[in-house]
């Protein structure tokens, strides 16, 4: 499952402003040459905004969730996946929850979710510490919020549950 695309590109919107910002400060107005102090600061501008551009275009590459060596990767918090034991993955469904998006506009606001269920007997994957704005781990359901996935339906959550039994299958035999 992908991450949200439109998200992650609008979020790269201020930090392009802020290095153009940089870009008129280090060149200065024509026909002027700019202080040299005001010109470390562009550039520092610049650079500041280059690596956080970087950094979130990155994010497009990580998905929310993926499925490798008999596992399935969770990506809701800062560094490497949480990696489930597939065996401990019973099933998605399609749910819904509060977006946690800021402000006070969108505090009664709902997104699509994704929810997986962690079977009764793996009791070490019944909880684990997640980043609130990108879901929730409590009780054996995972829950990913749609509002920094890929747009969430019945055939995202119809896709996942065929390739869970396709790798379960794999896995039994």
């Amino acid at each position: 499952m992908r991450t949200n695309v439109r998200a992650v590109l609008f979020g790269t919107v201020l930090p392009l402003f802020v290095g153009l910002a940089g870009l008129v400060l280090s060149l200065g107005v024509p026909g002027r040459q700019p202080a040299t102090w005001m010109r470390a600061l562009g550039i520092g501008l610049i650079v500041v905004a280059g690596i956080t551009i970087v950094l979130l275009l990155l994010q497009l590459r990580q998905p929310r969730l993926a499925y490798c060596d008999g596992r399935l990767l969770v990506w809701l918090r800062a560094g490497a996946p949480i990696r489930v034991p597939i065996g401990a993955v019973e099933c998605f469904w399609l749910g819904h929850a509060a977006s946690l998006l800021p402000g006070k506009r969108n505090e009664r606001t709902e997104t699509q979710t994704i929810v997986i269920r962690i079977a009764d007997k793996a009791v070490e994957w019944r909880q684990q510490e997640v980043k609130p704005q990108l879901g929730a781990w409590c009780d054996g359901y995972i829950t990913i919020r749609g509002t920094w996935c890929e747009p969430l339906n019945i055939d995202v959550v119809n896709r996942l549950n065929r390739r869970l039994a396709e790798v379960t299958a794999a896995a039994s035999t």
